[in-house]
């Protein structure tokens, strides 16, 4: 260390400044009363507002040593289909009037924000009664979810031959029906 700083450390102002000690506790304020969602910009910009010179840079590091996190909800980034499946064709055709059960269920997935992440929910519905027959949830959006929810309906139905399953994802509709016996 420089003789120079360690002179300058030594030669401090040991008060304690008022202006600061408000301008803190206004910081720690805002962010409460945000909920914890304000960032450096949403302070300054509040605490600016009410009466205080206060930038943003200033406010992050006021945050910093408060120890202060704006928790944002993270955007969802959901993959988009961007054609249709050409060896599956679509058996349905919109036709949803479905005369019995079990003659064909409809699937979709959806995602749900659970507190701290997003959780994906499969759900398959038949046709005919308009009513869940099974669902599953899982942290991760991929085969293994769909499979899970199938499978509940499949053994939920008493495992019934001949169902047509449609499932339309971001608008690319994919049909697969069981095979014939």
């Amino acid at each position: 260390m420089h003789r120079s700083t360690y002179k300058y450390w030594l030669a401090r102002d040991e008060s304690i400044c008022s202006e600061r000690i408000k301008l803190v506790s206004e910081v720690r304020r805002i962010h409460r009363e945000s909920n914890g969602s304000a960032g450096a910009r949403t302070i300054a910009g509040i605490a600016t507002t009410r009466g205080f010179s206060l930038s943003r840079y200033r406010a992050g590091r006021l945050m910093k040593t408060l120890a202060l996190v704006s928790c944002q909800l993270p955007k969802h980034a959901y993959k988009k289909a961007t054609r249709e499946h050409v060896e599956i064709p679509n058996l349905l055709n919109r036709q949803f009037a479905v005369t019995q059960p079990d003659q064909v269920w409809c699937g979709d997935v959806t995602f749900i924000w659970t507190g701290n992440r997003w959780a994906y929910l499969a759900v398959v519905m038949d046709l005919f009664a308009r009513k869940p027959v099974g669902w599953a949830m899982l942290f991760s959006p991929d085969s293994q979810l769909t499979m899970k929810a199938l499978t509940m309906a499949f053994e939920r139905r008493g495992k019934p031959k001949d169902v047509m399953f449609h499932s339309q994802i971001n608008k690319t509709p994919m049909i697969t029906s069981s095979p014939k016996k």
